[in-house]
C-alpha cells in the first residue's frame, strides 16, 4: 500500500475550516444582512448541489426543507449506503446524525467522514459530546456542529458554507477528492498523526533520513510521502532495494559503470545514485548492505561525488538519501556489521513507523480500505465484514503488519462464500473470543489428540497405539469409546490377530 501525495484520508480536511464555522445555535441570520441573502439567495442556474444526510432515521421535514432550498438530497441508513452514493468527481455537503449511532458503529462512520469530497456537518446532544470519541470525530472530520434540535435554516446556512469550501478544495487539488488509490496512507490513530507531522517537519529539509520499523509497516510509503512534500517533489524518486540485489551487483547498481569497465559492460550504465539527481533517493534494507558497499556509499555522503566502475572522473551528484530497515542498527554496528560512522549520516533525522498491532481501531479502517479497493475481484458484491471477523481483526498480534492484512483481506474477498467477510475467511478463526476453558476439559482435549495421534501412527493397530502411549490395551479400548474414537478402522482395519483381541463387546 504506497502512500499517496497527499495524506488526505488520514489528517483533518480543510484545516482550520471548523474554526471559522465554530458556531453551535443560530447563524447570524436572525437579524443579519448576510445571513438573510444565504436565506433568501437562489441557487446559481445549472449550479447542481448535492447533499449528503446520513442518519439512523433521517427527518423527513428536514429532506423536504433542504431540497425546497435547492439541494439535491440523498439519505443514507448506514455507512455502506453512504459510500454507494459518493462519486469521486463530485463535491458533496455532509450531514451526519450521530445520534442515531451506536459507539461500535463510530469506526465504520470515521471511513466516510474521511472522505474530502464531502463537506460534513455533525449533528449531536451533550450525552453525545461527552464521548471523546465523538469529539474527535467531529474535530478532525467536520466543519461544525449543532446540538438538536435545530433550526433547518441553520443547517442550510452551514451546509452552504461547507459545499463552498470542498468546491474551492477541488478546484485547487482535483486529485484529493477521488478514491483511495494504491498511493494512500491511511490512519487516524495518535501514532499515525504523528507520523503525519513528522513527516511535513522533515520534508521541509533537505536532510538525510532514517527510517525505522518493521517489515511490511509502509516504509517505502513514508520515504515517497517525504519526497512528494519536498521542494525535491518534482525530480524523480528513485527506490533501492538493497536486501535484493547481489551484493557483487550492488556497487555497480548503486554507481553505475563505464563501458569495458567488466566483462559483458557493453556499455555505460547510469546508476541509482546518478539517476535520482536532483531527487531523493531511498535506500530500502540498508541494513543488508556489504561492508564494502557502506564504505562507497559513506565517501559519497561527505563529497558529494560519486565514481562510476571503470571511470576515473569525479561526477557531482545532489541527490537527498532516505533509508530504512527493519533490522536493529544499534545492534549491528555493536556486532560490527554496520559502519557507526555512515549510520551517523543516515540518521540525521529519524522517523519511527508504527506496527499495526499498535494502531488500534487504524486496523478495521484498514480493512475497509482494503475491501473497498478490491471487492471488484470478486464475483459476489461484498458488503462488509462480520462482528466475529472485526473481533479476530483486533485479537490478532500482525506479525507482517499492513502487508499482511492486505493478503488477508484480499484473499478473504475472493473466498468469501457469503456477502459479509467472516473470521474463518480471513483464517483467524481461531483469534475470535475463545470459551473458558476448564482444567479437566484442557486435559481431556490433550488426551484425545494423543490418543488420535497414536492410532494413526499404528494404522489403528490396538496393541501397538497402546504400547506407545504406556497404556494396556483394554485401557485404551476404554478411553476409545470415551472419546467417541472407535469406528471401522478399529475393527477391520488392523491386523486379525488384533481382531482377535478385542473385548467381547466390540462387536455388540
Amino acid at each position: 500500500m504506497r502512500e499517496s501525495p497527499h495524506l488526505g484520508a488520514t489528517v483533518t480536511p480543510l484545516a482550520g475550516a471548523g474554526q471559522r464555522l465554530a458556531v453551535v445555535g443560530q447563524p447570524p441570520a436572525a437579524d443579519g444582512p448576510d445571513a438573510g441573502r444565504a436565506r433568501d439567495a437562489k441557487p446559481e442556474a445549472g449550479l447542481e448541489r448535492t447533499l449528503l444526510y446520513v442518519a439512523r432515521t433521517p427527518d423527513p421535514l428536514l429532506c423536504a426543507y433542504l431540497k425546497s432550498r435547492g439541494w439535491e438530497v440523498a439519505t443514507a441508513r448506514t455507512v455502506h449506503e453512504a459510500s454507494r452514493l459518493v462519486k469521486p468527481e463530485a463535491a458533496y455537503a455532509g450531514i451526519v446524525d450521530l445520534t442515531g449511532f451506536a459507539p461500535r458503529e463510530f469506526a465504520g462512520l470515521e471511513t466516510i467522514l474521511r472522505l474530502q469530497q464531502v463537506g460534513w456537518i455533525a449533528l449531536t446532544d451533550d450525552s453525545r459530546l461527552t464521548d471523546a470519541e465523538v469529539r474527535r470525530l467531529i474535530r478532525h472530520y467536520c466543519f461544525d456542529y449543532v446540538h438538536v434540535p435545530v433550526a433547518h435554516a441553520t443547517l442550510d446556512y452551514l451546509v452552504g458554507h461547507a459545499f463552498g469550501m470542498v468546491s474551492l478544495c477541488d478546484l485547487d487539488t482535483p486529485a484529493a477528492a477521488g478514491s483511495p488509490d494504491e498511493d494512500e496512507m491511511v490512519g487516524t490513530c495518535e501514532a499515525m498523526q504523528q507520523l503525519f507531522r513528522t513527516i511535513r517537519k522533515v520534508a521541509n529539509t533537505d536532510a538525510t533520513v532514517f527510517i525505522s520499523g518493521e517489515s511490511g509497516t509502509g516504509k517505502e510509503l513514508t520515504a515517497l510521502a517525504i519526497h512528494e512534500r519536498s521542494a525535491r517533489r518534482k525530480a524523480t524518486f528513485v527506490p533501492i532495494n538493497c536486501g535484493a540485489i547481489p551484493h557483487h551487483l550492488l556497487q555497480s547498481e548503486l554507481f553505475g559503470y563505464e563501458r569495458g569497465a567488466f566483462t559483458g559492460a557493453n556499455q555505460r550504465k547510469i546508476g541509482r545514485v546518478e539517476s535520482a539527481n536532483g531527487g531523493t533517493l531511498f535506500l530500502d534494507e540498508i541494513g543488508d548492505l556489504p561492508m564494502e558497499s557502506q564504505a562507497s556509499l559513506l565517501r559519497f555522503l561527505q563529497e558529494g561525488k560519486i565514481e562510476r566502475l571503470g571511470g576515473h572522473e569525479q561526477i557531482p551528484v545532489d541527490v537527498r538519501i532516505i533509508s530504512a530497515t527493519h533490522v536493529d542498527l544499534e545492534a549491528a554496528m555493536r556486532d560490527g556489521r554496520f559502519r557507526a560512522d555512515l549510520f551517523h549520516r543516515l540518521c540525521v533525522l529519524r522517523v519511527d513507523e508504527p506496527p499495526l498491532r499498535a494502531r488500534g481501531k487504524d486496523i478495521e479502517i484498514l480493512a475497509h480500505h482494503v475491501l473497498h479497493k478490491f471487492k471488484q475481484d470478486s464475483a459476489r458484491r461484498i458488503r462488509g465484514f462480520t462482528p466475529d471477523a472485526i473481533e479476530a481483526l483486533y485479537n490478532y498480534n500482525w506479525p507482517g503488519n499492513v502487508r499482511e492484512l492486505i493478503n488477508r483481506v484480499r484473499r478473504a474477498i475472493v473466498m468469501a462464500e457469503s456477502k459479509l467477510i467472516s473470521a474463518e475467511d480471513l483464517d483467524l478463526a481461531h483469534f475470535t473470543a475463545q470459551q473458558t476453558v476448564t482444567l479437566a476439559q484442557a486435559r481431556e482435549a490433550a488426551e484425545r489428540r494423543a490418543i488420535e495421534a497414536a492410532l494413526l501412527r499404528h494404522r489403528h493397530r490396538l496393541t501397538e497405539a497402546a504400547a506407545d502411549l504406556g497404556i494396556s490395551r483394554v485401557t485404551l479400548y476404554r478411553l476409545m469409546g470415551t472419546h467417541g474414537l472407535r469406528d471401522e478402522k478399529t475393527f477391520f482395519g488392523g491386523e486379525a490377530e488384533n481382531q482377535a483381541e478385542l473385548p467381547p463387546d466390540a462387536h455388540d
